[in-house]
């Protein structure tokens, strides 16, 4: 077995400790240094603030007067059809007209969200920008282009 002296054992102690030091600080400045990298390409991110331009939609309102139909009709569909039904088949019956109702809600969306994704994606490629993120996961910074897509879509 190896014995070591108590020098030799501290003075290994201490290189150990000395590089363990180095190592943090090298990733600190290496953190700070891409951070500060981030901060500085900050004018190529751009903000939206999504439910603003959703709600601002001109196809928004007709999605939203079929939707409350399709939910009439199937209200009524389901009243005349569980009248003669069990507890269970009620209940069967009601999470396949809610599963129905959200289709239905996604295929009037859909085509809503799509031309929003592409009107951002139009407003941020004229403007030079590589990212647009929504404007509620940000605290500081970036181009706020809402206003813009919203123009671009009332086209």
């Amino acid at each position: 077995m190896i014995t070591f002296q108590k020098k030799s054992v501290k003075i290994i102690s201490v290189l150990i400790a000395l590089v363990f030091v180095g190592s943090v600080v090298a990733l600190a400045l290496t953190q700070f240094g891409s951070g500060m990298a981030s901060a500085a390409g900050n004018s190529n991110v751009g903000t939206v603030d999504y439910r603003q331009i959703m709600s601002q939609h001109p196809q928004l309102q007709s999605a939203n007067s079929e939707l409350q139909q399709a939910v009439q009709d199937a209200q009524k569909d389901f009243e005349e059809k569980s009248k003669n039904m069990s507890d269970q088949e009620k209940s069967d019956y009601y999470q396949q007209t809610q599963q129905r109702l959200q289709q239905k809600q996604q295929e009037l969306l859909e085509p809503i969200q799509k031309s929003v994704e592409d009107a951002v994606k139009s407003v941020a490629d004229a403007k030079g920008l590589t990212v647009v993120i929504d404007k509620n996961a940000v605290v500081y910074g970036g181009t706020d282009i809402t206003q813009d897509v919203v123009k671009k879509i009332a086209k």
